[in-house]
């Protein structure tokens, strides 16, 4: 019988924890913390989705794991209303958050040892953490060509990307589908920001344009954490293949990955209101307004960030950790580029999602 392996000998060290020293030194700040470092809302919930999820908490029982009809009804609908996107009957599924579909994904699907999953370069930590919790092989990778002729069984596409707010054009995300169908290789493109384009308009990879109206080994990912304000509902959905969906619907039965009813409800009324989003997203576009003209007025480089919630953002004098180090003595915490790539190891991630207040602090900082 084999030893079991400790998690540290599984996963790598999760990333924030070493910004801990940071936190401590920006905190000391006399006029307190700015904390742009992690992308969270602190924005309200909009009253009608705290509504929505009050009026369905008198729930007793198993909520479907397939979401309501209604749910599924509106996610369908705002795909084809916002992004033209049409997917078919029982081809959508809510997830509890994204982050937990993008960990999950891979063991899902049935990867393991001896399988192959390619991420972008710079990436979102959880695609290397997913594809080593299935025992899968994770490969970084911006360039098709270089992967030669591996056998990818998953290939993730992010765009708008986190943490570099880059967007890919319908053409590049064509190619990515061209490629992967000669392969039979599944794409899952992480669409989390797809709402929050500024300098270009993001375009979903089941797009006809992109896919020619087959959605065939495709899946998109989608949350309300950012759009909506629910990251503390953990409300998210994928989108696709209608077989890989049903797949992905049986072994979530098997395991209870159901998201609960109120919530449900509360996503439902989030799709269904174009309002509240358009009015949070105008939020974030002051903020970073704000804090883009701050950063550059400082000396500093703004790279891509043409859609999402951060800058990215490099300094001719500091390296990734320097520049932490450098923004901490002010008060102002960051996350280094170096925890998404080694590619990003001279770059930083700025959130614009603190508060108005907040951004207005760091940014008369930025100018001392």
């Amino acid at each position: 019988m084999g030893e079991r392996r400790p998690v540290t000998d599984r996963l790598p060290t999760f990333p924030w924890d070493r910004l801990t020293p940071y936190k401590r030194t920006a905190a000391a700040h006399p006029d307190g913390i700015v904390d742009l470092s992690v992308g969270t809302p602190v924005d309200p919930v909009p009253a009608n989705l705290r509504a929505a999820l009050a009026d369905a908490s008198d729930s007793p029982g198993y909520p479907l794991t397939w979401g309501t009809p209604e749910l599924r009804a509106s996610i369908q609908g705002w795909l084809e209303r916002r992004h033209d996107v049409r997917v078919a009957d029982g081809a959508v599924l809510p997830t509890v958050g994204s982050k937990e579909l993008v960990a999950w994904l891979p063991t899902l699907l049935g990867l393991g040892p001896g399988d192959t999953v390619v991420h972008p370069e710079l990436a979102y930590p959880t695609y290397d953490a997913g594809a080593r919790v299935a025992g899968a092989t994770a490969v970084a990778s911006d360039s098709l060509t270089a992967l030669g002729p591996a056998d990818v069984k998953l290939l993730w596409v992010n765009s708008p990307a986190n943490p570099t707010g880059r967007v890919l054009g319908a053409d590049h995300l064509r190619k990515v589908v061209e490629w992967a169908r000669e392969r039979g290789t599944i794409v899952a493109s992480d669409e989390c920001y797809l709402d929050l384009g500024w300098d270009t308009e993001p375009v979903s990879i089941l797009h006809p344009d992109v896919c020619g109206g087959s959605h065939e080994n495709l899946l998109a990912v989608h949350s309300l954490s950012k759009r909506s304000n629910l990251a503390g509902y953990r409300g998210a959905f994928v989108a696709g293949d209608p077989d890989l969906v049903a797949e992905l619907l049986a072994v979530r039965k098997h395991a209870g990955m159901i998201v609960p009813a109120p919530v449900q409800a509360a996503m439902k009324a989030a799709l269904d209101d174009d309002a509240h989003a358009a009015e949070q997203k105008e939020r974030y576009r002051a903020r970073r307004t704000r804090l883009r003209a701050a950063f550059e007025g400082a000396g500093w480089s703004v790279e891509h960030s043409n859609a999402g919630l951060y800058l990215w953002a490099s300094h001719p004098d500091h390296d990734a950790w320097g520049a932490v180090a450098a923004l901490a003595e002010r008060g102002v915490l960051v996350a280094p580029g170096a925890f998404y790539g080694p590619t990003g190891e001279r770059h930083v991630r700025v959130a614009f999602t603190a508060t108005d207040e907040r951004v207005e602090a760091a940014a008369k900082r930025l100018a001392e």
